[in-house]
Order: C-alpha cells, then sequence, then structure tokens
C-alpha cells in the first residue's frame, strides 16, 4: 500500500466566543501556518478536502466562504464533507492511496457560539422517533454515562463518579501545557465531587467546553512526505464505522464501531506509545479506553483532548493532528488517533500512525 503521512498540523486558539471574526478569518492563519510548514503555496496543494457544519453556520453551502479564503481560482480539486474533519482527512487519504494526488490540504472549523449548541445537535437525531422529544446531547450523554455506572459486566473498567472526575482532572491538567486549550486546570478528583450535577450524573467538569475553533493538516505521500517533513507521521492504517441510528437498539455502555474500526486499522498489532481519543464526556473515555485495550502505560490525550477544547467539527481532526505532532516531536513512535460524531459515540474513526525509527 501506498504510504501517506501526516507531515503538518495547525490550530486556531480556542475561544468560547470568537465573534469578532468570521469563519474565514478565524481559519486562514491555521492555513498559513501549515503551508509555511511545509514551504507549499495553496496552488501547489493537489487535492483539498474540508469538513464543516451548515447547521452551526446557519446557512447553507457555509463551506463556500471557506474555499474563498482558500484560493478557488485557478480551478482546485476540491471536496466537503458535512462532518468533522477527520472524516475529511480520510476522504484526502484514499485519494492519496490511488495515486490521483501527491499532496492534500485538508481543514475544518465550526463556531458554536451564535447559537444553543445542545439545541442545534438534536437535529443530528433519528428524525421520526427521537428528534421531536428535542433530547439535547448532554442529556443523552447522560443516559450513556448512567447506563455505564450502573452495567454489571463492566470488566475492567472502573466506572463511578470519581473515575469520571479522574478524567476530567488529569485531562484539564493536561492542557496546562497546551497553549490552544480553552479549559486548563483542575482541582483534584475528590473535590469535584462537590460540584453540583449539571445532568445527573454529569458534572460540568464532565462534560466539554463549547467553543469556536478550527484545525488544518497537510498530507503527502512517499518521498514527497520525507521531503516535506523531517519525521513524517506515517498513516499505517484508519478505518471508520458507525452504530444503530436508534439509540433504543444499542448498548450504550459498549462501542464496537470503535472496536471493528481499531482492528480494521490494525490498531491491536502492537503496543501505541499515546492515544489521541476524541471523548467528549468523561464516560466515553472510559467506554473508549476498554474498546481500544488502552492499559495504564499509554499516554491517553497528553492535550487534554475533548475536555480541554471541544470546537465542533474541528475536534477530531485535532486528534490525529495531536498525535501526529507527537511523532513529528519524537514524543511518540506509536499513536493512535480517534474521532466521534454523532450522539453517544455513534460513529467512530480510528487512525493508527507511525514514526520512522530515529
Amino acid at each position: 500500500m501506498r504510504e501517506v503521512a501526516i507531515v503538518a498540523f495547525g490550530q486556531s486558539d480556542h475561544r468560547r466566543d470568537s465573534a469578532e471574526v468570521s469563519e474565514v478569518e478565524m481559519l486562514m492563519p491555521v492555513l498559513h501556518e501549515v503551508l509555511d510548514a511545509v514551504g507549499l503555496r495553496a496552488g501547489e496543494i493537489d487535492f483539498t478536502c474540508s469538513g464543516s457544519s451548515d447547521y452551526l453556520a446557519g446557512r447553507a453551502f457555509s463551506f463556500t466562504m471557506a474555499l474563498d479564503g482558500v484560493g478557488a481560482w485557478p480551478p482546485i480539486s476540491e471536496s466537503h464533507v458535512e462532518m468533522d474533519g477527520a472524516w475529511a482527512l480520510y476522504e484526502a487519504w484514499t485519494r492519496l492511496l490511488t495515486g490521483e494526488a501527491e499532496t492534500a490540504l485538508v481543514y475544518s472549523y465550526g463556531k458554536s457560539s451564535p447559537g444553543d449548541l445542545r439545541e442545534v445537535l438534536t437535529r443530528q437525531l433519528d428524525p421520526y422517533y427521537v428528534a421531536p422529544l428535542w433530547p439535547d446531547s448532554v442529556s443523552l450523554a447522560a443516559l450513556q454515562a448512567q447506563a455505564l455506572l450502573d452495567a454489571e459486566d463492566a470488566e475492567d473498567t472502573v466506572a463511578d463518579e470519581r473515575a469520571l472526575a479522574a478524567v476530567a482532572a488529569r485531562s484539564r491538567t493536561a492542557a496546562e501545557d497546551n497553549p490552544h486549550a480553552q479549559v486548563t486546570g483542575s482541582p483534584p478528583p475528590e473535590a469535584l465531587l462537590g460540584d453540583p450535577y449539571l445532568v445527573r450524573p454529569l458534572r460540568r467538569h464532565d462534560c466539554p467546553p463549547v467553543g469556536d475553533g478550527a484545525a488544518a493538516v497537510v498530507l503527502a505521500a512517499g518521498d514527497t512526505a520525507r521531503r516535506l517533513c523531517h519525521r513524517p507521521a506515517w498513516i499505517r492504517g484508519m478505518d471508520h464505522r458507525t452504530e444503530a441510528h436508534s439509540l433504543g437498539v444499542r448498548d450504550l455502555t459498549r462501542s464496537p464501531s470503535t472496536r471493528l474500526a481499531a482492528e480494521r486499522a490494525g490498531a491491536f498489532e502492537a503496543p501505541a506509545d499515546l492515544a489521541e481519543l476524541h471523548a467528549p464526556f468523561t464516560s466515553q473515555e472510559l467506554i473508549l479506553r476498554r474498546e481500544l485495550g488502552l492499559g495504564e502505560g499509554v499516554r491517553v490525550n497528553p492535550s487534554g483532548g475533548a475536555l480541554a477544547a471541544n470546537p465542533m467539527m474541528a475536534a477530531g481532526l485535532i486528534r490525529l493532528g495531536e498525535a501526529a505532532a507527537a511523532i513529528h516531536r519524537g514524543a511518540a513512535d506509536r499513536a493512535l488517533a480517534h474521532a466521534t460524531s454523532g450522539p453517544c459515540l455513534q460513529q467512530n474513526l480510528v487512525a493508527v500512525l507511525e514514526g520512522d525509527v530515529l
């Protein structure tokens, strides 16, 4: 199989509200950062793919405005996915695998601040049986968390409220070293347990911050990747799978789509040094760790993860970018990256990244 790598990654500073800038103004510095890192201009990129949501922007075909910033003239080869940028990266990866392109620019962005995100996300639910009830994303995550706490067959997973608080404390403490994080620092888990519930059993620290942000990566194949980056993050495998649309037919304490995607991506062929998991809620990290077989020796979300910054449509791409950046700087040799979309881990993508031996 043709070798394809992530050779550059950039992201914005994630903020609760970026009303003073448009999506294009938020995105452009990030695009300039990744292109400058590899010494390319937009016109030298063979394929461009983006991820965003018209529901967040409040207008149809909103992604075309971002294309104005990228530069669509002379005509470029371009595509768009109406979901997290991790899936845009998947499309670009397959394009490079086929030999139709040598380089690709992938970007995604989201501004959640203009509206009520919990209300907007109800539009992704089953339109006949679930969406008319208007269950918001936090309430659905709370149902999943409570199911996990009540489960009698939790195997090796420690599922109690203190375990949830420990995930939050570890993630936001790690985020102190991330200059782009929106939320950093945390009291110890015991202190967090004194906070009131937001939606039982979830407290505010168990939930992701709402904010605005953007991210971008550059992909390159073979010798081009080696020329553009001193240590490319080679994508050894990547796969994505989805659960049933109806929440009532799923076991919310498990994520078989994550496990299957990991198997197909080759995640279980060798241990990883690091894992960047797109777990917006603390309970979801416990589920993902079990499905991916991550032991105590694996560093999970050293960037702080989605609990430190969760820009819609970009947080999953950021997980792949953070994992790749760790390989670029020699902080990891083999890393897992995970992205999710939909309620309660409905659709999941897993990628395995490796660096050349130093």
